[in-house]
This record gives C-alpha cells, structure tokens and sequence, in this order.
C-alpha cells in the first residue's frame, strides 16, 4: 500500500517520496525573465518533495502573459535556472521544468502592441490579471499552421534548453485555458482545417508537442499538465470524457512519465478514468486536497503522487509536515503573485523554526 513517503517511479524518475509541489506562478524572475537568487533560495528551501514541478515558464517572449514569470528562451535565463537546478539538487530534490505558452491569456500591453493568438478568434471573459487599470481580454488572432508548426519548434528549442538548465524533464502545461487548452477544449476551438473539429484534430497540437519534447528527453522525463473541468479562463467542452479520454489513450501509446490533473475531488470528476484511458500513466493529483485525501487516494491507488500548490507557497516542509500531522503556518494571499521581494515567499518557516522562534 502506497503512502506518502512511499518511493515512486515515474518514467526515468525516481522520486523519494510521493508529494509532487505544484508549479507556482510567483512573479519573481527579473525584468527579463531570469531567475532571481531568491528563486534558487525558494526551490531549494521546498526539495525533500519527492518533485518540484517549476512554475510555469514561457517558452518565448510572444508567450507571456504575465510580468515577471521566467522564461527558457534565452542563454541568460539558461543561466539562472541552473542555479536553482544545482541547489534542489544539491538538498537532494528533482525538478522538472514546466513549458508555457498562454495564447490568449494575454494582452497587446504585454506583448508590444501585437494582438494575442489562440486556436480561434474567441474572446475571453473577464479581465487580464494584474494589468491595472482594469482591461478586457481582447479577441485573439487565430494561428496559421505554418505558426502552429513553429511553436511546436520553439517548445522543442525550450525543452533543450531545460535540458541545458540541468532540469531532469519537461511538463507540458496544457491545462488552464492556455494555447494547448485552448486548441483542445471545444469552446475556444472553431477552427475547420487539421487542428479544429474532431478530437483526434484538436489533439493534434497536444500530441505534436509531446513528440517534440520526447524528441528531447526521452517519453520517460516527459510529463503532460492537464485541467479537464475546463474551470479555468473561460474554457469548457461538450464532452469531456471523450477530450481527455482520447488524450489519455494517446498518451499512454507514448508512455510519457506522468500525467497532473488540476480537478478537485466530487462525483463527476474524471481524472481516475483519464488514468483508465491510459494503459495505467502515472497519475498526480491535485487541487484542494487535504491530509486525509492525499493519504486516501494512495492507499487506495487511485493515484500514484498527491500533489500541493497553495500549502507550498506557506510551508517549504510541507512533507514533513504531512508526515507528521502537524500545523501548518497560514497563507499570506496578498503577496502571493504580483508583488516583488521576500516577503510571503522566501520567509516562511519551517516547523523546526517556528518551535525555536515560540521558545
């Protein structure tokens, strides 16, 4: 029976433990997208989780939609991943680098006046986080598919650069109502050549990518982030089960490493079948879970590694203090994105501080 500091394999990764940290968008890389060396004193203080998955990481400047999130694009930014990599292996830990691009979860202002693309031209609701004053999402321009084809090459390009950076594998995020979401999800996918339409069609850019990747790093160190709620930036399906299952089942035939689904626990969730579908790829859950959910759903094999994001951010010995059932300190919310410095992201402390500061 698995538990939480029960050993995992995944692929070519071995885990020591079964508690995967969730990518984190933090907004703390430079100006230009480098990691900063509070970003290294931030990974490393979090390494006895068996995984760091990296925040999301855009794969060139024309896939931002965020100030200050890092990037894999450039020699610099190669640069000052390597010196997280070195200090989470260092403590012992592994990280794999998670591969961005937000489509049309953007806006002109960040992107030099040129218009957001997207599968279809599909405005978002709502309005783009962070931006002030408050602005709408603006209606994206649909890709080419000679577009399409080159950002398939530049995740490639980041892939290798990851490799470079000393990552030990890729995720593909593709979850969120980002540009893989939203070229898979039917809401936001309109368009009537070879990636629009059908499933298998509106997969197309999924799979092409993963090959990418695994072109780069073996199925084995290639894991897929997917959110199949569709509860993200205005996203939804007409039928889920048919999406992911179909993902699943493709993704299986490559036996990638892992699979992560963002999707609470309830009745309609299908995150278990997405694993059925897959000829048995390892599963990370995540969102909302407690203790007792995370040590259920291993116990009971209904998934391989329990993920958390929100309980990282406060806790960098969140392991332990899951394996110990102890208190956990309280998320500060205002400085969790958007905001520069250490304050709520490097200076909380563990629980052995804590005991010494109380005494």
């Amino acid at each position: 029976m698995a538990e939480l500091d029960s050993p995992l394999v995944l692929g070519d990764l071995h885990l020591k433990n079964r508690v995967v940290m969730a990518p984190l968008t933090r907004n703390r890389a430079s100006d230009d997208r480098i990691p900063t060396p509070m970003m290294v004193e931030y990974y490393a203080q979090r390494a006895s989780a068996g995984l760091i998955i990296s925040e999301a990481t855009v794969i060139s400047e024309e896939a931002n939609g965020y100030l200050n999130t890092p990037g894999l694009f450039t020699d610099a930014q190669v640069e000052g991943w390597k010196k997280v990599t070195q200090a989470v292996h260092d403590k012992g830990g592994l990280i794999v680098a998670q591969l961005w691009h937000v489509g049309r979860v953007s806006h002109p202002d960040l992107l030099n006046g040129e218009t957001p693309v997207s599968a279809s031209a599909v405005q978002q609701a709502g309005h783009v986080s962070l931006l002030r004053p408050k602005r709408p999402y603006v209606t994206p321009r649909p890709l080419e598919v000679s577009e399409i084809h080159a950002i398939t090459e530049q995740y490639k390009q980041a892939a290798i650069r990851a490799k470079d950076a000393g990552f030990d594998g890729v995720e593909l995020h593709a979850a969120n109502g980002y540009l893989i979401d939203q070229f898979l999800q039917s809401k936001t996918n309109q368009r009537e050549d070879q990636y629009g339409g059908s499933v298998e069609n509106r997969a197309r850019f999924l799979l092409e990518v993963v090959d990418a990747l695994i072109e780069v790093w073996g199925a084995g160190r290639v894991g897929v982030h997917l959110a199949p709620r569709g509860d993200e930036h205005d996203m939804g399906d007409d039928d889920p089960r048919e999406t992911f299952g179909y993902v699943m089942q493709e993704l299986g035939k490559r036996q990638i490493a892992f699979f992560f689904t963002r999707e609470y626990l309830a009745e309609d969730s299908i995150s278990e079948y997405m694993k059925q579908r897959s000829g048995g790829v390892p599963y990370i859950a995540n969102m909302r879970l407690s203790r007792a959910d995370a040590i259920e759903l291993l116990a009971s094999g209904k998934a391989d590694a329990v993920s958390f994001g929100k309980a990282y951010i406060a806790n960098p010995d969140l392991y332990e203090r899951l394996l110990d059932d102890a208190p956990l300190n309280d998320l500060q919310l205002e400085t969790m994105i958007g905001v520069q410095g250490a304050a709520g992201y490097t200076d909380y402390p563990t629980l052995a501080e804590s005991v010494v500061n109380a005494d």
